[in-house]
């Protein structure tokens, strides 16, 4: 008769959502990613309505790419968020969790530089489709038979993705400062 002794389950946490930012980043992204299976339907629509119909359509095109556009921005912030962004991993399991906490503040502190000086681009970017030379509001537009303000809003959620960013870096910052006092 032998007892089973209880493994304590060690859940990984280097996945999950650091704090409230990075919780609300990941269910908006989950929501978002629903857009994934609209640019699929419409642009099924599109396949049908131009080679069994042939009546194409004007918007499909630009709707797809506007919506691919903005998702592949906030995947950015989502992958900060789930900690699934790009690492050197022959370096980072190579050392001690000692070392790998001074390399998490050194990424984001060159996150926190990168995500700044990104946003100010996209800030110069997104003032200039917005506004008109002489400051009126004025979107800028695609140019096409449609013609949508797609251009000045994928620069608007670049220029709001990367604002978010630089908040996302500071907090995980903040906290990889805290983790390596406590230890």
């Amino acid at each position: 008769m032998s007892k089973e002794i209880p493994i304590p389950h060690t859940e990984d946490t280097s996945e999950q959502p650091r704090n409230l930012l990075d919780k609300a980043i990941v269910r908006i992204g989950n929501a978002l990613s629903l857009l994934f299976l609209f640019t699929v339907a419409i642009s099924f629509y599109e396949v049908v309505m131009r080679y069994v119909f042939n009546a194409p359509t004007i918007w499909v095109h630009e709707s797809a790419s506007f919506l691919g556009a903005c998702l592949f921005v906030f995947g950015g912030i989502y992958a900060l968020a789930t900690n699934k962004h790009v690492r050197v991993v022959l370096i980072y399991d190579a050392v001690s969790e000692r070392t790998r906490q001074y390399l998490n503040v050194f990424h984001h502190i060159m996150g926190l530089i990168f995500a700044g000086l990104l946003a100010y681009a996209a800030y110069q970017m997104t003032e200039s489709a917005v506004l008109s030379p002489f400051g009126d509001i004025h979107f800028e537009t695609s140019g096409s038979a449609w013609n949508p303000p797609f251009p000045a809003y994928v620069k608007i959620t670049i220029f709001i993705t990367m604002c978010v960013m630089f908040i996302q870096f500071a907090l995980h910052l903040i906290q990889e400062v805290l983790n390596l006092r406590k230890s």
